[in-house]
Formats: structure tokens, C-alpha cells, sequence
């Protein structure tokens, strides 16, 4: 049987929810298989979230790992292609850390691919009618540290592959102005991550580029 390890984040600050963790809480109620789904929230600091999600992969050895977090900026569900080896903390994360200009991982490589078929989730979550688009950057906060850690274990284990997909606001918690879609539809759009993933060992031959 397939194993799949979904995780999101917890809030952070004082936000009254996180439609990651939120959203990955909701799939795993209604997940009917036939693939195991192991699922967790991981605290949003620097400290324990890559800590967390190679425990995870360490003790699971999942065939695919999937971790999700937070875009506030953006409308749709994106999958990211590019994790890099740099923090750089605008913000404090929820333990008041604010690393800056510090790597995830000293010694590894500048960056790691996706091996999850990004451009083909970023397709089927479309044709779902839930906005979902490839995106080039993760960010430098704890989403793409947790990225990162994700692919650096994953890198270990010859059968698992790996990736991170952000997701906007749900329209349950978002803040005034911010672009949001419904937590059902974000959880929706996560199932048919995790299903594309399964189905698709290699990515689909389709334009996902940028043009800037």
C-alpha cells in the first residue's frame, strides 16, 4: 500500500486558524484511501518544523511526502517546484526567532527540485475548477525550510518522493481584503495533490514556466 504524508501548519502569530493545518485536518477525516494518509501540524518555528517533518519521514518512510503551508498573498493553490538552502526571516517565527541570511542545511546543495508532479497538480486542481498554478519560489520563511528538510530526507530514501504546495487564506479566517478560497475547497484541492501524486510518478509534459 502507498503511504502519503500530508502535514500543515499550525497558526501563527495570532491568527485564529492556518487553512494549511486546517485543511490537512479536514482531508484526513474524510480520506477513504486506497493509500494510507498519515497526517500532522507542525509548529511554524524555525526550531522544530524541519525537526518535525524529518521525524516523520524517518519514522514513516513515506512513499510521498507532501508538506503545505500558508501564501497570504496569493488566490490560488500553488505547487512549488524550487526549495532553496537559505533562511531569511522578515518576521519572527512563533518562538520569536528570526534567523537571517543562515542556511537550512549547512553543506547541503543551494537547492532541490520537487520530485512530486507539480506542473500535473497544479493541472488537476484546475480542471477541478479551484484555482491552482505552478509557483518558482517558496519563499525563505519556515514553508520553504520545511521544504527543504522535506527533499534532504527524501533525497535519502530511494522510493520517496517529495514536494510543498502553498495555499491562500481560507474564506473562514482570512483577513479583510485578502484573497481566499473556502476550506473545503482547499482540503479538495490537497486530495487531488496527494491522488495526481500517486497516479503520476513523473510530471506532465505541459508549460508551467514564468515569464517573470
Amino acid at each position: 500500500m502507498t503511504r502519503v504524508l500530508l502535514t500543515g501548519f499550525e497558526p501563527f502569530g495570532g491568527d485564529a486558524g492556518n487553512p494549511s493545518g486546517d485543511a490537512v485536518r479536514l482531508l484526513a477525516a474524510s480520506w477513504d484511501g486506497p493509500a494510507e494518509l498519515i497526517t500532522a501540524v507542525l509548529p511554524v518555528t524555525f526550531a522544530d518544523a524541519p525537526a518535525g517533518i524529518r521525524s516523520l519521514i524517518d519514522e514513516h518512510e513515506p512513499d510521498i511526502v507532501i508538506a503545505t503551508g500558508l501564501a497570504g498573498n496569493r488566490a490560488a493553490v500553488t505547487p512549488e517546484r524550487v526549495a532553496i538552502n537559505l533562511i531569511d526571516a522578515r518576521i519572527p517565527d512563533n518562538a520569536g526567532s528570526r534567523p537571517i541570511d543562515e542556511p537550512v542545511v549547512k553543506g547541503g546543495p543551494a537547492a532541490y527540485f520537487a520530485t512530486i508532479p507539480v506542473k500535473a497538480i497544479a493541472r488537476d486542481i484546475s480542471a477541478a475548477g479551484i484555482p491552482g498554478e505552478v509557483s518558482f519560489t517558496a519563499g525563505t520563511f519556515v514553508c520553504n525550510q520545511v521544504f527543504y528538510a522535506a527533499m534532504d530526507a527524501a533525497s535519502a530514501l530511494p522510493r520517496t518522493r517529495a514536494g510543498f504546495i502553498h495555499v491562500p487564506w481560507s474564506t473562514e479566517h482570512a483577513p479583510a481584503g485578502a484573497p481566499a478560497l473556502p476550506l473545503e475547497d482547499i482540503a479538495r484541492a490537497l486530495e487531488i495533490a496527494v491522488r495526481t501524486s500517486i497516479r503520476s510518478s513523473r510530471d506532465a509534459a505541459i508549460p508551467g514556466g514564468a515569464v517573470s
